[in-house]
C-alpha cells in the first residue's frame, strides 16, 4: 500500500511495504512487473519491451528493493508450493517470507514469482503484506475447475480447428446448435460463425452446416425455417356419431385426385340433372374447439412437402373420413343443378353415405366420354363458360408436381385440362353452392373474394399471362359475401378440402350446426378464427413454395451438363425473366439485345445455390 513520502534534496523516498523504492526496485504497475529507473516528483519506470513511463507513487507498488537491472531477469522458479502451504496453514506472512518458502530465498526474481502465485488465488490470498493460505477444500474446488476449464478450452480449440478443415466430430453435434438455430432463424447470432469470420445469416449458416457435414446437401430447412410442426397431431379423435343419413350408396361417386393421393376428401356423382360434390365430413369428428381443431386451426392447412405430407389434422380422421378409404363412406354432400346457362339452382346440402371409386386424373381421362363422367364434364363446361363470360382469369403458366421418393426427386407436369379441369370446376360450383346456401340463410363463413385488376384482359401466351398475373392481389377471407374476380363468381367460399384447409373445415362446422338446429359460431368468432388459421396458412405457403424450389435446384445440381429450354416472359435492362417449362421454374438471366417476349431460349446450368434459393442460368448461343 503506498506509504509516506518525504524529499531530501533531489531525491524521493517511498515507504511501502516495509521498504523504500529507488533506482533498481521491482514495482508492480498495474498488473505487470516494472523496475524504477530514477526517484523524482514523479517515478520513472521501465516496463516489459523497454518502455520507459513517469508515474506517480500511488501508480505502483514495492515488491523488491532490488537491485534488478533488467526485467527479463524475472525468469520462472521453480517452488515448493504444498510444503509452503502446509508450514503456513492457518498463519499469516507476507511476500518476503512466502518466497524464501517457495525457493530458498528473496530476490527480484522469487519475490515476482511469489507475486504471481498470489496473485493466481488459488493456494494464497491477501495483499504482500498479509498473505493467507486457503482452505484445503476451496483449493481442490478451484484446481478441478480450472481443470475442467482447460480441457474445455482444449476441446473448443481442437472443435474450432476441425471446422476450419470442414469436418466434424460425432461429439460437435450438439456445439452446433446454436448455429442451426440461426439457420432455421431461431435466433440472429451465432458466436461459432463469428470467430470463424462469416455472416450471422441464416443463408451463411446453411451454407456452413452442410460444408462440415452437420446437414446433408439435400438438407430442407424451410419447413422448420417457417416454424411448422413436421409431424402429425396425435390427439383423440371420437367415433363417428349414429345420426341420420341420406343414402346415396346406390349412385356411382368417384374420388379422382392425384395418383399416390393419400387424403381424398372429395368424390363427384351426377343423379339425373342433379350433380353432387361429396366432401369428407371431417366436421362430425372434429367440433368446434375440440383438442384437434384447435390445433388444426393453428396449423391452417395440410403441409404438402415434396418429401412427404404433415396433416392438420390427426391421422385416424383421414383413414376414417377420406372418400373410398372405406367401403361406405360418410360425407357431407352438396347438392345442385347447373342450367344450360352454368347457373346453379335447387342447392341442397346433406349429411349422407356414399360407395367411392378412386380414380387417378388419368385414369379419370379414359373415361370422360363415356357414362355419369360424361354428363359431369359437360357441366363443368356450361359452368366454365359462365365463369369466362364473366370475366374469370385465364392464366395458363406451367405449373408442376416435385416428389422425392427414395433420395430420387421427382419432377412431373400437371395438365390443367381434362378430367383436371372438370373436377376443378365441379368443386367450384360446390364452394358457390355453399356460400349461395349460407347467404340466403344468414350464416357467417369465411367467404374467399379478390378484387379486380386494374385491367381486365384475357392474355394470350405465356409473357401475357405472367404479367396479368403480377397485377392481381391476394385473395382474402371474409364474412361478408363479396365478388371473387379471378374466379368469375359473385359470391364463393372453399368448402371441399376440410381435410387439408382449416378455412374449409370452419364452413362444415357451420353447415352442421345449422343442419343439426345448434347454434352456429358469430360472425366475428369466425373472422377471428379465420384469420389466425390464416397466418398458418401463409406460413404453409411460404414452407412450400421454398421447399419446392429447393428441390428444383437440387435437381438441376444433381444433372450434370444439364440443358433446357426457357420462355422469355419480361424484359429489363439487365436482366430478363424466364420459366423453364418443364420445371415451372421462374429466373433470371443476362439480357440481350436479341431477346424477345415469348421468345424460346436454349440454357444451361452455370451455378446453383442452394442456401440462397437460386441459379445461375446461360443463355446458349443459337
Amino acid at each position: 500500500m503506498p506509504g509516506r513520502c518525504s524529499t531530501q534534496g533531489d531525491s524521493l523516498t517511498i515507504h511501502q511495504a516495509g521498504g523504500r523504492v529507488v533506482a533498481d526496485s521491482l514495482v508492480l504497475y498495474k498488473v505487470r512487473p516494472a523496475r524504477v529507473v530514477s526517484v523524482g516528483e514523479k517515478i520513472e519506470i521501465q516496463v516489459d519491451g523497454g518502455q520507459n513511463k513517469r508515474v506517480r507513487p500511488k501508480d505502483i507498488r514495492l515488491l523488491h528493493p532490488g537491485p534488478l537491472t533488467r526485467l527479463t531477469d524475472l525468469t520462472p522458479c521453480e517452488g515448493q508450493i504444498d510444503e509452503a502451504w502446509e508450514l503456513l496453514d492457518g498463519t499469516e506472512t507476507d511476500l518476503k517470507e512466502l518466497a524464501e518458502l517457495l525457493y530458498g530465498e528473496f530476490t527480484p526474481a522469487t519475490a515476482w514469482a511469489a507475486w504471481e502465485l498470489l496473485a493466481d488465488g488459488l493456494y494464497f490470498d491477501g495483499t504482500p503484506e498479509a498473505i493467507r493460505p486457503r482452505p484445503r477444500d476451496a483449493i481442490e474446488r478451484d484446481h478441478a475447475e480450472r481443470e475442467a476449464k482447460a480441457r474445455a478450452e482444449q476441446e473448443q480449440q481442437a472443435f474450432m480447428q476441425r471446422l476450419q478443415q470442414g469436418r466434424i466430430d460425432a461429439g460437435d453435434r450438439d456445439r452446433l446448435l446454436e448455429v442451426e438455430r440461426l439457420a432455421l432463424q431461431q435466433s440472429e447470432r451465432s458466436r461459432i460463425l463469428k470467430a470463424l469470420d462469416l455472416t450471422e445469416t441464416p443463408q451463411s449458416a446453411h451454407r456452413f452446416l452442410v460444408r462440415v457435414g452437420y446437414w446433408s446437401a439435400d438438407h430442407n430447412p424451410y419447413p422448420a425455417r417457417s416454424g411448422l410442426a413436421l409431424t402429425d397431431p396425435e390427439l383423440p379423435v371420437p367415433a363417428l356419431p349414429d345420426e341420420a343419413r341420406l343414402d346415396l350408396t346406390h349412385l356411382p361417386a368417384f374420388a379422382i385426385d392425384d395418383e399416390g393421393n393419400q387424403d381424398p376428401d372429395d368424390a363427384v356423382s351426377i343423379d339425373g340433372e342433379r350433380i353432387w360434390v361429396h366432401v369428407a365430413d371431417v366436421a362430425a369428428l372434429v367440433p368446434p374447439d375440440s383438442e384437434a381443431d384447435l390445433e388444426a386451426r393453428a396449423r391452417g392447412a395440410n403441409l404438402y412437402l415434396p418429401e412427404g405430407i404433415v396433416n392438420m389434422l390427426p391421422a385416424v380422421v383421414t383413414e376414417q373420413l377420406g372418400l373410398g378409404l372405406q367401403p361406405v363412406s360418410p360425407a357431407l354432400s352438396f347438392g345442385f343443378r347447373c342450367g344450360e346457362d352454368g347457373e346453379l339452382a335447387d342447392i341442397d346440402i346433406r349429411p349422407t353415405l356414399i360407395r367411392a371409386e378412386r380414380l387417378s386424373y388419368a385414369e379419370a381421362e379414359t373415361r370422360l366420354q363415356e357414362g355419369p363422367l360424361a354428363r359431369l364434364a359437360a357441366a363443368a363446361a356450361r359452368y366454365r363458360a359462365r365463369r369466362a363470360a364473366n370475366g374469370s382469369a385465364s392464366i395458363d403458366l406451367p405449373e408442376v408436381s416435385v416428389r422425392v421418393r427414395d433420395a430420387e426427386i421427382l419432377i412431373r407436369p400437371i395438365d390443367r385440362h381434362g378430367s383436371r379441369a372438370m373436377i376443378t370446376d365441379l368443386m367450384l360450383m360446390a364452394g358457390e353452392a355453399a356460400a349461395r346456401f349460407c347467404t340466403e340463410r344468414a350464416l357467417a363463413i369465411p367467404y374467399a373474394t379478390q378484387p379486380a385488376p386494374e385491367s381486365i384482359q384475357q392474355p394470350q401466351g405465356m409473357a401475357a399471362m405472367y404479367a396479368y398475373r403480377r397485377q392481381f392481389k391476394p385473395s382474402r377471407l371474409v364474412v361478408e359475401p363479396a365478388a371473387h374476380f379471378g374466379l368469375g363468381l359473385d359470391r364463393y367460399t372453399r368448402a371441399t378440402s376440410p381435410l387439408r384447409r382449416y378455412a374449409d373445415l370452419l364452413v362444415h362446422q357451420q353447415l352442421r350446426a345449422l343442419l343439426r338446429g345448434d347454434p352456429p359460431l358469430s360472425a366475428e368468432q369466425i373472422s377471428a378464427r379465420a384469420g389466425e388459421a390464416e397466418q398458418g396458412g401463409i406460413a404453409v405457403r411460404r414452407a412450400e413454395r421454398q421447399s419446392n424450389q429447393h428441390w428444383k435446384l437440387l435437381y438441376l445440381r444433381r444433372q450434370k451438363g444439364w440443358r433446357g429450354e426457357a420462355v422469355v416472359v419480361e424484359l429489363g435492362e439487365r436482366k430478363a425473366t424466364v420459366i423453364v417449362p418443364e420445371l415451372a421454374l421462374e429466373a433470371r438471366v443476362r439480357a440481350r439485345p436479341e431477346l424477345a417476349l415469348d421468345q424460346r431460349i436454349a440454357l444451361s446450368v452455370a451455378e446453383v445455390d442452394l442456401p440462397d434459393l437460386d441459379c445461375r442460368l446461360r443463355v446458349e448461343d443459337a
